[in-house]
């Protein structure tokens, strides 16, 4: 199955992607994939992580190997996406979702493409929600999303994880960006997690509320989450479905927030692929029908 790499000119510098096409002559649906928080790359690494996973590429392979074209990219400032004098204290979460639009307008310029869905995962399952509408996408599809601001999420892990000492600062420092309100002095312990420079940031993304994002929505959504999700509790999807009551929710029984069923990454993306691949199937149906 050919890859290419893909360049996007951009008002600010570039955004780099891979774009996977399966056998054949097509025409195909694609999906753009949009990976999760942090410096999280288009296959789904993060440095922060022990190892890679390429849980994204994995995602991608699969779906290919069902007839499914896909787009993976470097967000803005990571891998790739990069360009000079980048400052981390001008990104905001509107940057992500425009730039998840523009890929999409890409997609769409492509005569081998029928149609675009948006498939998010984790954070960018609300990216991909923000920037649905704008980029004209057939279908969503919101892999272990949060069903809460991102601060309420923040909140309940530091409440589960900091001792007293950390988390009594850092939910005073957290309550105060909720209000929108920076703060200038902070912990030299907490300084990875709420750096000034990454503030602005932080307050942009505090303002969405997934589940009202979701409950919006005028198109097929598929939601997709893990029981053996400890970053994001199955509950968010329910909350999500609550909103959005049209949507078909799945629940795999065994599934991690990175993508791995019980451990296993390739068993787990596999998983996923087949669920997104079916449903888009059943919709095919259904709108010849």
């Amino acid at each position: 199955m050919p890859e290419h790499a893909i360049e996007l000119p951009t008002a600010w510098g570039k955004l780099c992607g891979t774009l996977l096409l399966p056998e054949g002559a097509g025409p195909w649906t694609a999906v753009l994939l949009v990976a999760g928080s942090g410096p999280t790359d288009r296959d789904g690494n993060n440095p922060l992580l022990p190892a890679p996973i390429d849980n994204i590429k994995r995602l991608a392979q699969a779906l290919a190997a069902r007839g499914i074209a896909s787009l993976r990219y470097d967000k803005r400032g990571v891998g790739a996406s990069v360009y000079p004098g980048l400052s981390e204290e001008v990104l905001r979460f509107e940057h992500l979702v425009d730039d998840a639009v523009q890929l999409a307008e890409y997609l769409a310029a492509d005569a081998r493409i029928t149609r675009i869905v948006l498939v998010g995962h984790s954070e960018g399952a609300l990216i991909a929600a923000l920037a649905a509408e704008d980029a004209r996408a057939k279908a969503l599809v919101s892999i272990a999303g949060a069903g809460s601001r991102a601060s309420a999420l923040m909140r309940r892990q530091i409440e589960g994880h900091l001792p007293a000492d950390l988390a009594t600062p850092a939910l005073a420092t957290l309550e105060q960006l909720e209000r929108q309100q920076p703060v200038a002095e902070v912990p030299d312990a907490l300084v990875l997690l709420f750096r000034p420079t990454v503030q602005p940031y932080l307050m942009s993304w505090f303002r969405y509320d997934p589940s009202e994002v979701m409950g919006g929505l005028q198109l097929p959504v598929l939601l997709v989450h893990g029981t053996a999700d400890v970053q994001v509790d199955v509950a968010d999807a329910r909350s999500l479905h609550a909103s959005q009551p049209a949507a078909r929710l799945e629940i795999v029984e065994g599934l991690d927030h990175l993508l791995a069923l019980q451990g296993d990454i390739a068993g787990g993306t596999q998983r996923v692929a087949t669920q997104v691949a079916d449903w888009l199937e059943e919709l095919d149906v259904r709108v010849s029908a």
